[in-house]
């Protein structure tokens, strides 16, 4: 049985200021663009993977969510306690530089782990913590 991750959906505070974030500063490509209902939700993805998509998507966007519910979700994502995301990289020193180099926040500058991994680790605009992994040399994932 072949299971992979197809899309996953990340509440954000402003669409475009995440657009800015995914895409400008990770270089991220935007593959759809759309409102249903009222409700704007953008999908983005690495170039390298064309066939996963994050679905950006307003907080409480959700059709069953309440504004209690929306707000709810809104101080959870300015705590930095909802969304995580960790992406591969071959060179955790260098994607942390330029990332930095944004002006993307950081929340913790590249480090050796116990486990034998670099890694480092940025907010997105809204509190989403971003984490950036380099395997250790002669790893394979």
């Amino acid at each position: 049985m072949d299971i992979r991750l197809s899309n996953f959906t990340l509440a954000v505070h402003d669409l475009d200021e995440a657009l800015g974030f995914y895409g400008a500063v990770l270089g991220f490509e935007t593959r759809d663009d759309v409102d249903a209902k009222g409700v704007r939700r953008v999908c983005v993805s690495p170039p390298s993977q064309p066939d996963m998509r994050i679905i950006l998507e307003p907080a409480g966007a959700h059709p069953g969510a309440t504004p209690a519910d929306g707000q709810a979700i809104a101080d959870l994502m300015t705590k930095g306690l909802l969304g995580r995301l960790a992406f591969l990289t071959d060179d955790c020193d260098a994607t942390f530089e330029r990332i930095e180099a944004a002006g993307a926040e950081v929340m913790q500058e590249p480090v050796n782990q116990r486990s034998g991994i670099r890694d480092c680790a940025f907010s997105d605009p809204s509190g989403n913590l971003v984490h950036f992994i380099q395997a250790p040399t002669g790893a394979s994932g």
